[in-house]
């Protein structure tokens, strides 16, 4: 753990507004509902396998048409099965989408999530879908990396994460988010939030 890198993720959470504040703390609560609506919706699937597909179809994906892209995924797999599926258009890498395929094809009950992560594979993915799934992970993107870096970073100069710095980055939120109180992944979701009004990024 880094103490100058923790101050600047408090920082950003010293400047986070009230409104930051509330929609951070709810964003990964209202991931999680979205999973739920899918599961009663459509039963043959489990929460893992829901959490799983919107994480596998997230990267480069707008947040409203990820949940529009995980449903139209699901229904069309659970009502006529893994070819129709396929034929599915959505907005992310044909890769992500063979992974969620591939999550919908798995017989899983409810608890799941370890062949889910497996599946996703990708560091980034399957902290997602941890955080979507309630655990206290923190999902490190380049938003959190310009947090904890303690400036603006645009995307396309963050440096490649390897397993040991996404490791001290992670430590790093994990303790700051102790210090408040805070899940791991609120404080990513608040800071998050914060952090694009201050430096007005989408």
């Amino acid at each position: 753990m880094t103490k100058r890198n923790q101050k600047h993720i408090q920082a950003i959470l010293d400047l986070a507004s009230v409104a930051d504040q509330v929609e951070g703390l709810s964003w990964y609560e209202r991931a999680n509902q979205a999973a739920y609506r899918l599961i009663r919706q459509y039963e043959k699937i489990s929460f893992a396998q829901a959490a799983g597909v919107i994480a596998a179809l997230s990267p480069r994906n707008k947040w409203e048409r990820n949940l529009i892209d995980a449903e139209n995924l699901i229904a069309a797999f659970v009502t006529a099965g893994t070819e129709a599926a396929a034929e599915v258009k959505v907005c992310t890498f044909s890769s992500n989408k063979r992974k969620a395929l591939k999550i919908l094809q798995l017989r899983l009950g409810f608890n799941g999530m370890t062949e889910v992560l497996e599946i996703l594979s990708g560091p980034k993915l399957r902290e997602f879908c941890s955080c979507i799934a309630g655990q206290d992970d923190v999902c490190i993107d380049g938003h959190a990396y310009s947090v904890w870096f303690g400036c603006r970073v645009a995307l396309k100069d963050v440096p490649k994460i390897g397993v040991k710095l996404r490791r001290e980055i992670k430590a790093d939120y994990l303790a700051v988010a102790k210090k408040n109180n805070l899940k791991g992944f609120e404080l990513q979701a608040i800071t998050w939030v914060a952090h694009r009004r201050l430096h007005g990024v989408a």
